[in-house]
């Protein structure tokens, strides 16, 4: 019999500037009956906190304060052991949340948060995966807009060619239509800007590879970690010019540049597909890119993004643009400025079934309202589906380290109940743009 705990869930960071936000979305959102703890270090500002949520509902009970003074395994051990699940917002997660993941593998606790941050994806799963397998706890990382959007529509435009051709996909094809962003937190570029200070420039590259956290590639990195050459897809090349100038075009997705998050959602996606691969389909491949207008505007981008790469992996310019950060840690966009906030992301998907034409799918996720506000939403809902469909979730993929899309159908159902708009339909070989 599985142990009694006191809560369905506890939000740890829930005084942050994205962890304000998901408290709010469980205080305004999830039924009333749901018993939550809000912990964090600060006795002061989690009561000022629980004190603001009662005004936003005051038809449910307050969540009950847990004071964690230091983040170790030995402090968040008790407070996993009392809940469900445990929702992570503290950031930047490789600095301070190793301890409560591996809190949550040792006591079979689910674990979810929001990170970005690959190479720590990375260094828990070879860490715990055992033993969470082992304790029967789910763990979910990138829930965020970095990378349940992305996950969710390879999930459903895969699940579409399984239900009409019954078969795998070949190749995906992702790109941002649209986005309208009140820009990053503080928490956010903290993150980005520090990540190759705690990590050596190597692990950071090899963390480039979109199937570095697959589960065949996951082993313990060494000096001669080399990945195998990244296949190439399998209906569609792009030219060395094309390549050079990160400039190309795609039926029903238009002109395509880099896009700055594409890597991390690359990786995510290409771990739900090793985790599944007779869904997936065995020579599934999922690239990511930004749409742009024409591809004047497309070589821009693509320069951008690749000078701002460069001026991050140097010491004294990356000090520069932490003086220049609009929000300092635990701050943020206002409500105001997000409310104009729109993510619109849109995936073709290739039917590997041989045919004259080729059998695709286009799935899309829309958005329209401030980004970290969808982040919250992300977080809280699939909470909300551990707690109630457990051990389907456990019955299809087992306990470890899961992906977005695990949490499959249920997931995108109550997503659209919260105004996420995801939908896909079946499409033709040639498309406008």
């Amino acid at each position: 019999m599985a142990p009694r705990r006191d809560y369905d869930i506890v939000l740890l960071g829930a005084t942050g500037y994205t962890g304000k936000l998901t408290a709010e979305y469980i205080t305004t959102s999830l039924p009333t009956n749901i018993k939550w703890a809000v912990a964090g270090r600060n006795q002061s500002k989690l009561q000022s906190l629980v004190n603001d949520l009662k005004t936003l509902n005051p038809t449910r009970d307050t969540p009950d304060i847990i004071n964690v003074a230091n983040l170790t395994t030995s402090e968040l051990s008790p407070v996993a052991k009392k809940t469900k699940v445990l929702l992570n917002t503290v950031g930047p997660y490789y600095l301070y949340s190793t301890p409560v993941v591996e809190a949550c593998a040792q006591t079979g606790t689910h674990y979810l948060d929001v990170t970005g941050e690959t190479p720590w994806v990375r260094e828990t799963i070879v860490k715990y995966e055992q033993t969470a397998k082992k304790t029967g706890a789910v763990v979910i990382h990138a829930l965020g807009v970095e990378s349940a959007p992305s996950d969710l529509v390879a999930f459903v435009a895969t699940r579409l060619v399984r239900k009409v051709w019954d078969c795998g996909v070949m190749d995906v094809v992702g790109s941002v239509h649209e986005l309208k962003s009140s820009g990053p937190s503080g928490g956010t570029l903290a993150s980005g800007l520090n990540l190759i200070d705690h990590y050596s420039w190597s692990v950071v590259k090899k963390s480039s590879d979109p199937f570095v956290l697959s589960p065949s590639q996951l082993q313990p990195y060494t000096k001669e970690t080399i990945y195998p050459r990244n296949p190439e897809p399998n209906t569609y090349s792009r030219t060395a010019l094309q390549k050079l100038t990160g400039v190309w075009s795609y039926p029903r997705l238009g002109t395509l540049t880099t896009s700055i998050a594409a890597k991390a959602n690359e990786a995510i996606v290409h771990r739900s597909a090793g985790l599944t691969p007779y869904f997936y389909g065995f020579n599934f491949t999922y690239e990511e890119y930004m749409a742009v207008g024409n591809p004047v505007v497309g070589v821009l981008v693509h320069l951008a993004i690749s000078i701002l790469v460069l001026l991050i992996a140097f010491p004294p310019t990356r000090a520069i643009l932490k003086l220049l950060a609009p929000y300092k840690p635990g701050a943020g966009p206002t409500k105001e400025s997000s409310k104009g906030d729109v993510l619109e992301l849109r995936a073709v998907a290739v039917a590997e079934q041989l045919a004259k034409t080729h059998r695709k799918a286009l799935a899309t996720f829309r958005y329209e309202g401030g980004l970290y506000h969808l982040t919250a939403i992300l977080l809280v809902e699939a909470a909300a589906v551990l707690l109630a469909k457990e051990e389907d979730v456990k019955r299809a993929h087992g306990a470890g380290f899961l992906t977005p899309s695990c949490l499959g159908d249920a997931y995108v159902e109550r997503l659209e109940k919260a105004n996420v708009k995801i939908a896909v339909q079946q499409i033709g070989d040639v498309g406008s743009k």
